[in-house]
């Protein structure tokens, strides 16, 4: 038995928060330099029944391995990144289902971003609509707007690949993008009655802000309906949006119209380069931070989220009702499919940075949810230094100046590497931000979100 003093000091310094019932003590953390850690006390901002705005941030693929391994390179083994910092932490599971809504237990993004967006599992490549019925179900984005709040997403990926795409569409098959691309989808052509290509229905649903890249999927012309003849983009502009290409034309944008930043013909070009992994491994190597394939004017992650916070702001200004943000940093997975060990890094950097953008505002805005979660996991293994793995592996020489080795085995070399069915983080800040303790399953994000929100 301890003493009557260190009883007292327990109950002090270790006051419990219950928390569904279960007491979680409130443990005081300390920084690298000894002081007290930017980390909020568990209790701080959560005081709130309700949320005024939600900023979800989404990083493709990004599992536990690839968090580790972009903390390793960028702020070192003890360090911490800004995702890092969030006072409450859980995890989920991440599966899909088939047509008969049995589990498949390796999810792609358009199923789990489903599972978000809608609270409902479907099938691998539907964008938010049922397994076995194919019917549209509704997501959190269209029932935010139905509420009266303003609505953003923000991606490195084409606004039309599968993350940012179940919020504002529903299609049969994720690669119905534009258009030209509606092959696996006759039901949803317009001309059979449907809503049209991702990129239509994207704009049609007049979200506030729309930013990330694809731009040749919103250059293709419209073969039915009211805008035959018309591009996509020329489509936004009859609906009134303000079309910017650059960081020029995004920094000019005001609030007033909804804006549609299309920043790439494609996926936005990532922010790091350096040599893939080989069979066999490769020579130590240090990654390059500047891409020569991203274009000058092409505007950064987290100016880019900054950006969307301010004109969804403004949309509201003098409203009661908030915002509903999603931000994607989508070639996290795209890199580790691809065995790209300092594309994918780079990309984690990138979200990361997007992440204190958005911490930030909430500190300003303590009635800002904020949550920090991936799709699903992914293949990047960090090994030992001496290990012989089978498949590609790299040596890199980290921010600390040690060597780290890095591995990707979930697939044959010269075949794209593979998704996980692991469980991932999800962390989180503000009003309800403790519906994210213990294990929850994806679909309960949506739930999280709607409760926070107050949406009916």
């Amino acid at each position: 038995m301890g003493s009557r003093p260190y009883r007292r000091r327990l109950a002090w310094g270790a006051a419990a928060l219950l928390v569904a019932g279960i007491a979680v003590p409130a443990v005081a953390v300390a920084s690298e330099s000894g002081g007290a850690s930017d980390v909020p006390a568990l209790s701080a901002g959560h005081g709130a029944k309700k949320a005024k705005n939600v900023i979800l941030l989404i990083g493709d693929g990004m599992g536990d391995s690839e968090i580790t391994l972009a903390r390793d390179y960028t702020v070192g083994a003890a360090g911490r990144l800004n995702m890092d910092k969030f006072p409450l932490t859980g995890a989920y599971t991440t599966y899909s289902v088939d047509k008969d809504g049995k589990p498949d237990y390796v999810t792609d993004s358009a199923a789990s971003g489903t599972g978000w967006a809608t609270g409902q599992k479907t099938v691998n490549g539907r964008i938010s609509k049922s397994p076995g019925t194919d019917k549209p179900m509704t997501t959190i984005l269209e029932l935010a707007q139905r509420n009266g709040l303003a609505t953003g997403s923000v991606t490195t990926a084409e606004l039309t690949d599968a993350t940012p795409a179940v919020l504002a569409s529903h299609a049969t098959d994720r690669s119905c993008a534009g258009p030209a691309d509606m092959k696996a989808c006759p039901n949803d052509t317009i001309a059979k009655g449907g809503p049209g290509s991702i990129a239509e229905q994207s704009v049609g649903h007049k979200v506030d802000v729309l930013l990330g890249g694809g731009k040749a999927r919103f250059d293709q012309k419209i073969t039915e309906g009211r805008y035959k003849g018309l591009t996509v983009t020329e489509q936004a502009r009859k609906l009134g949006y303000d079309v910017v290409t650059d960081d020029k034309g995004l920094k000019s944008a005001r609030a007033g119209k909804p804006v549609l930043g299309l920043f790439a013909p494609g996926n936005v070009p990532v922010e790091w380069t350096g040599k893939a992994a080989a069979q066999g491994g490769t020579d130590a190597q240090r990654c390059v931070t500047a891409n020569p394939e991203r274009k000058a004017g092409t505007p950064s992650l987290d100016d880019q989220t900054r950006k969307a916070l301010q004109l969804l702001e403004a949309k509201q200004k003098g409203s009661k009702k908030g915002f509903f943000l999603q931000v994607e940093g989508a070639s996290i997975d795209k890199r580790d499919h691809a065995a790209d060990p300092c594309g994918q890094i780079g990309e984690t950097a990138a979200l990361d940075r997007a992440v204190k953008v958005a911490r930030a505002y909430a500190a300003a805005h303590p009635d800002t949810l904020v949550v920090t979660t991936a799709d699903h996991g992914h293949t990047s293994q960090i090994v030992p230094l001496e290990a012989t793995p089978p498949g590609l592996s790299s040596t890199l020489v980290t921010d600390e100046g040690q060597k780290l080795k890095v591995n990707y085995s979930t697939n044959t070399p010269g075949q794209p590497q593979e998704h996980t069915g692991t469980q991932v983080r999800i962390a989180a800040q503000g009003p309800q931000a403790e519906r994210v303790l213990g294990v929850t399953d994806q679909t309960q994000l949506f739930t999280t979100i709607r409760s926070a929100l107050a949406l009916r």
